[in-house]
């Protein structure tokens, strides 16, 4: 850019001589008398009009600069705005993929829906047939436990009609109910009840082993009996069965170990 600058300098320079003696020629020429330019002023004034057209290249130099950057930063504009595109377009995929499944997975569950709905027509009765199948057997059972046993069964028939609670709940826990029931057969338990004695109601003690025998006991020791199968009903026991009722009790209450005990047991029936 200098050596342009001092090259147009020198021109401007050389120009001058020359166009001095040019208008010395054409004033001979015409004999009149012309004055000459001050070539210092000629000079100063190309100088000037050579400085300005340098500023003005260096303006549009610094103008085409600034396009250039402002051009740069629009593409890179451009380019950030396609890659948010592309992620767009990759999100949208991603997500219309999730929807398909879900949809699937909704047709799937309105199928289970009809089919539970079947199955639920059909187990419904078949449950409340089991509650009334463990209510009867409760009344032709040795009578222990009754008022637990009963508010077992009251409770089922109430959970029964909540909307609340869940088929499969109801079912678990008739089947509970039932698995009660069947481990009281193998187990041996104490526990305190009342019993109308002699026209009296006494507080007792009662020995269950499994569904084998159930006796009692007043607490003072002077009155032990059994419920009779035959007969359905309490019937007294002899003094000797006094201590054996006793020691049976705390077997139950886990206050000794366990042992031998003698107690009145239904003989089997022999078969016709």
């Amino acid at each position: 850019m200098m050596i342009h600058k001092v090259f147009k300098l020198i021109c401007a320079c050389a120009l001058v001589p020359m166009a001095m003696a040019a208008m010395a020629i054409v004033a001979q020429d015409a004999d009149e008398e012309i004055i000459l330019p001050d070539p210092i002023e000629i000079l100063s004034d190309t100088l000037v009009v050579q400085n300005q057209s340098d500023s003005s290249s260096v303006g549009s130099q610094e103008k085409i600069s600034g396009l250039s950057n402002e051009t740069q930063e629009l593409l890179g504009e451009y380019r950030l705005v396609l890659q948010q595109i592309d992620r767009l377009i990759a999100y949208n995929d991603y997500v219309e993929r999730l929807i398909e499944d879900q949809e699937s997975q909704i047709v799937d569950i309105n199928n289970q829906l009809v089919e539970f709905a079947m199955i639920e027509r059909g187990i419904v009765p078949l449950m409340l047939d089991s509650i009334e199948t463990i209510d009867k057997f409760i009344d032709l059972d040795v009578p222990f436990l009754l008022e637990e046993r009963k508010a077992r069964v009251a409770r089922l028939r109430t959970i029964m009609d909540q909307a609340d609670i869940t088929v499969s709940e109801k079912y678990r826990q008739i089947m509970d109910a039932y698995q009660i029931e069947t481990s009281y057969s193998s187990d041996i338990e104490s526990y305190t009840g009342f019993l109308e004695i002699d026209g009296e109601t006494r507080q007792v003690d009662f020995l269950r082993i499994g569904r084998t025998s159930l006796t009692y006991q007043t607490p003072d020791q002077d009155e032990t009996g059994f419920w009779n199968k035959e007969t359905a009903a309490w019937e007294s026991l002899p003094r000797k069965y006094t201590d054996y009722v006793k020691e049976g009790l705390r077997i139950a209450k886990k206050q000794i170990t366990p042992d031998l005990i003698q107690l009145p047991i239904e003989a089997p029936k022999e078969s016709d």
